[in-house]
């Protein structure tokens, strides 16, 4: 275990870090320095979110008493946290009403025009390529089956991503299951989970792209949330390799970020690919000069899915990819929050204007 890494079974080590985080919070002056403390001991970088990866490689009789520890401990912080926020903003509005007197009987001569929020905007967009490439649409349910979402996508019965520490549950009795019955439903973790309904019920070749929401038991923090959207294309089809893979990627980069972006490819591991890569984006905006990005994550669809859906992998071959609209627009336009994107300030929308590219 890493000297560097805070360990959930260090009780004396998990208080100090909450009673630092505790004065931080407490010294906080304003809603920015707040945003500051809440990345530094509630981020993906902060010591009691690390600590949190190191369970799953303690003994079986330790990880309970982890669990409770760092859960107590993250539970704290957060509860300072929102009692902060709260406060902060409750006098950050008492001091504009004090500040600004508005004669109401003056007529506005504004005419509001309106914005779209940008997010939806850029999905629509990236329908529309992939329509004008003759592919489909296509959607799924939100609440899903293990089998769609896990099973047929050749995820091991053990695999990580099953666990309640990434994947959100449904409450077996909320939809009429029992402990001996249980519903097995889950809030699908990718739309990769409509891949699988559509191989299982068209007919080929299939060319389709599937944009959607999709769930993870994620903080909300500058670059995560636990509601998200992805979009993923499929393409089955007899003799498709790598090189159909890269050439779409590549024209899909371009229709994003303009005509000097491209794409790469760094082998990875995905269960439902092989060979399975990250892409990487050339992105001439990037913030510090123009540099690779990571993007999302492809591959040739691994035969056992296909088998799986019924398709004989001696005559049909597939590649797929996927990748987080959020994280496109965030690159877009130079977001560097999560939360601007989610909590709904109207002000935020107003800068893009109706079409979503900017006024």
């Amino acid at each position: 275990m890493s000297e560097n890494v805070l360990s959930p079974l260090d009780t004396e080590g998990l208080e100090r870090e909450v009673a630092a985080a505790l004065q931080a919070i407490a010294a906080a002056a304003d809603v920015d320095t707040l945003k500051a403390v809440r990345s530094r001991y509630n981020g993906d970088k902060a010591p009691l979110t690390q600590a949190k990866k190191l369970i799953g490689k303690l003994d079986s009789q330790d990880k309970a008493t982890a669990g409770q520890n760092l859960g107590a401990a993250q539970g704290r912080v957060r509860a300072a946290l929102d009692a902060k926020q709260t406060e902060l903003q409750e006098a950050a509005q008492e001091a504009a009403l004090a500040a600004e007197t508005v004669d109401v009987s003056v007529l506005s001569a504004r005419h509001p025009l309106g914005s779209r929020h940008p997010l939806m905007v850029l999905e629509e967009e990236v329908a529309d390529f992939f329509v004008s490439l003759g592919w489909d649409i296509a959607a799924g349910p939100q609440v899903e089956h293990e089998w769609f979402n896990f099973d047929a996508l050749n995820f091991d019965a053990d695999h990580p991503a099953r666990q309640m520490q990434d994947t959100l549950y449904i409450d077996s009795a909320s939809v009429g299951g029992s402990a001996e019955n249980p519903a097995n439903l889950v809030l699908r973790t990718h739309t990769s989970p409509v891949q699988a309904r559509l191989l299982t019920t068209r007919e080929l070749p299939i060319y389709v792209a599937i944009p959607g929401k999709v769930f993870r038991a994620d903080e909300l923090d500058p670059t995560h949330s636990p509601v998200f959207n992805q979009v993923e294309g499929l393409a089955v089809d007899q003799g498709l390799t790598m090189a159909d893979l890269k050439g779409t990627l590549d024209h899909f980069a371009r229709a994003m970020f303009g005509p000097e972006a491209k794409t790469r490819f760094r082998p990875s591991f995905f269960p439902f690919t092989e060979p399975s890569a990250e892409v990487d984006l050339w992105f001439p905006q990037k913030k510090g000069g123009p540099g690779w990005i990571e993007w999302g994550g492809c591959g040739m669809v691994n035969p056992n899915v296909l088998r799986a859906c019924g398709i004989d992998t001696e005559v049909y071959q597939g590649f797929a990819f996927g990748m987080g609209i959020e994280r496109t627009l965030m690159l877009r336009h130079g977001i560097e929050d999560m939360h601007d994107i989610v909590e709904g300030d109207v002000r935020f929308s107003d800068q893009f204007g109706v079409n979503g590219k900017g006024r």
